[in-house]
């Protein structure tokens, strides 16, 4: 049984992270991007999958192919056991376990603490927050190129928050609403300024944003075994686990 909330975050985190083409096939979303981030450039379900499973592998593999790119599907924890079994049967690998947890906005919105840096915020990527982003996460130009296209392509209501230390951006994320839910996206923090509350600060102005835009939850995705990154969401309020996911990845 799915929570009310776990296709409306499977959902949100789809239309917050939109990629360069997508193909809809018998209910899954295959997904396009040039091979830079397996987000991006996965198959994942858009209801319980049923009907010919093989069928559709096999045709999700020749659409990778022509990509030349690998056949990589997300598999969330809710659908049944059988489906993942079957990828397994066929050799496909499982990597990159992560959550998908939600925590009420007043209760983020409300963790900012006594910090007074300011947190801008831009409906639309600027050139800027894009630089500041390639800086803070290491971006290669190639990944570059294909995340300012993806960002820049958000069509829901969105927010892109940047907050500086000494003039320099130190922390950056944005936001995106849907269907009353606001998804975060791309949290980063520079290196020098982590444990300083900096993504404590930024998180809480966005959500602040969205509440006023009539967000009601807060969801994100994270990694499952980065510890702090689960520790800092779990102090701000987002404790709730909707469920999990893993990649199968094609053999080669």
């Amino acid at each position: 049984m799915t929570s009310s909330s776990t296709w409306l975050a499977e959902e949100a985190a789809i239309n917050g992270f939109p990629p360069w083409r997508q193909v809809v096939f018998d209910g899954w979303l295959l997904r396009f991007s040039s091979g830079v981030r397996r987000t991006a450039n996965s198959a994942t379900p858009l209801r319980e999958p049923r009907g010919d499973l093989a069928g559709m592998i096999a045709s999700a593999e020749a659409l990778y192919a022509a990509q030349s790119l690998p056949t990589i599907f997300r598999i969330p924890s809710f659908i049944a056991p059988s489906i993942d079994a079957q990828f397994a049967a066929r050799g496909y690998t499982s990597e990159g376990e992560s959550c998908m947890i939600e925590g009420p906005i007043d209760r983020v919105a409300g963790e900012g603490g006594s910090d007074t840096r300011e947190v801008r915020l831009s409906p639309h990527p600027t050139p800027e927050w894009l630089a500041a982003m390639a800086r803070l996460q290491g971006q290669s130009p190639v990944f570059h190129a294909v995340y300012r296209q993806i960002v820049s392509s958000v069509a829901l209501p969105a927010a892109f928050a940047e907050l500086t230390v000494e003039g320099e951006s130190a922390a950056l994320a944005y936001g995106v609403i849907h269907r009353g839910m606001l998804c975060f996206e791309s949290v980063v923090t520079d290196a020098r300024h982590r444990r300083k509350g900096l993504s404590r600060r930024l998180l809480a102005v966005l959500a602040s944003w969205g509440k006023q835009n009539g967000a009601s939850i807060a969801t994100l995705q994270v990694e499952a075994d980065n510890a702090p990154a689960r520790a800092l969401y779990h102090s701000i309020g987002m404790t709730t686990e909707l469920h999990r996911y893993h990649y199968r990845r094609q053999p080669s």
